[in-house]
């Protein structure tokens, strides 16, 4: 997955388009996100024994492919990549080697909050 938790990005389509927020959960399976404040739907719920009824606002997921990331250092919409870093002699073993993302527009290395 490219888009983590605690990414920052835009919502591309749909109701909530041109918004940004922080990635709360990420579906891989399923390749769907929830982002923070966007894509609420109202929902009328009866009162139960202990639960007060009325109207509450659920959050649901949107597509993966309906948000962008928004890079933590050039603070721009942007695509997501990945570099390969650490031993080049050990290239047929994984053991040596870190995979991290990198921003396609100014080359850096994307670092998340994920206790965010």
């Amino acid at each position: 997955m490219k888009i983590k938790k605690g990414d920052k990005v835009k919502i591309l389509l749909g109701k909530d388009q041109g918004k940004e927020g922080k990635v709360e959960l990420v579906l891989g399976k399923d390749k769907k996100v929830f982002v923070g404040g966007a894509n609420l739907y109202k929902r009328h719920v009866r009162k139960q024994d202990d639960m007060q009824g009325g109207i509450i606002e659920l959050p649901k997921p949107l597509d993966i492919s309906n948000v962008a990331l928004i890079c933590p250092n050039c603070n721009k919409v942007t695509r997501v990549g990945y570099s390969i870093q650490g031993n080049e002699k050990a290239s047929l073993s994984r053991k040596n080697r870190d995979k991290i993302r990198v921003c396609k527009k100014c080359k850096k290395e994307i670092k998340t909050d994920a206790k965010a």
